[in-house]
């Protein structure tokens, strides 16, 4: 088969604002934030990357479906940059939509938008009004992403942004698919986790 489109989950964060808790097994809607990702990417990647923090830590992954392959970090300390530059290489697609484990309401109809709009550019990014990208809620061109990496080591994610020809769109523009926004909801603390109602839960509930 030939593969056009993936997804890339960054699973590989040390999570110290949630005291060390495995944010990728929090539940929302009765599902694990993991399997909602994978759920919001199937059907739209040709294939589903995870990038753990170790090799140890994939065996979590174990009972996804077999659209899912995982990798590991393969130098720790480095943040998305690391886990990126870790995943890219093994990445198959021409694009890639590059998620956060921690974002369990990534809107189906606006991984479609971007992936059908990236064009000519190195990527796609969300922007809102105060200029803050979305860099994690994004698709990139694999190659592009890969020739950077040769030739940056250990650069941030801010300046492989500012490297790349990026297409910005507003947020505004994403209103027509999700009214509330809620695609971009990301869980950094329990207390953010809790705020999503009483369907959220730090239970851990594996795929």
């Amino acid at each position: 088969m030939s593969i056009k489109r993936s997804a890339m989950i960054l699973a590989g964060g040390e999570a110290k604002r949630v005291n060390g808790r495995e944010k990728y097994f929090f539940s929302y809607k009765g599902c694990s934030f993991i399997s909602r990702l994978v759920n919001a990417f199937d059907g739209i990647a040709d294939e589903i990357l995870i990038v753990a923090k170790n090799e140890k830590q994939t065996e979590h992954f174990k009972g996804l479906p077999d659209i899912v392959r995982c990798t590991w970090d393969k130098e720790s300390g480095l943040g998305p940059i690391g886990g990126i530059a870790s995943g890219i290489d093994e990445i198959f697609g021409d694009t890639v939509f590059i998620a956060a484990c921690d974002m369990p309401t990534i809107n189906r109809s606006i991984v479609t938008y971007l992936f059908d709009n990236i064009g000519d550019f190195d990527a796609i990014i969300p922007e809102w009004e105060n200029s803050y990208l979305e860099p994690l809620h994004a698709v990139y061109n694999v190659d592009a992403v890969k020739k950077y990496m040769k030739s940056n080591k250990g650069s941030s994610l801010h300046s492989m942004l500012l490297s790349l020809n990026t297409k910005k769109i507003l947020s505004d523009e994403f209103k027509k698919f999700d009214p509330q926004l809620e695609t971009f909801r990301n869980v950094n603390t329990l207390d953010e986790l809790l705020a999503m109602g009483p369907e959220a839960s730090y239970k851990e509930k594996h795929p």
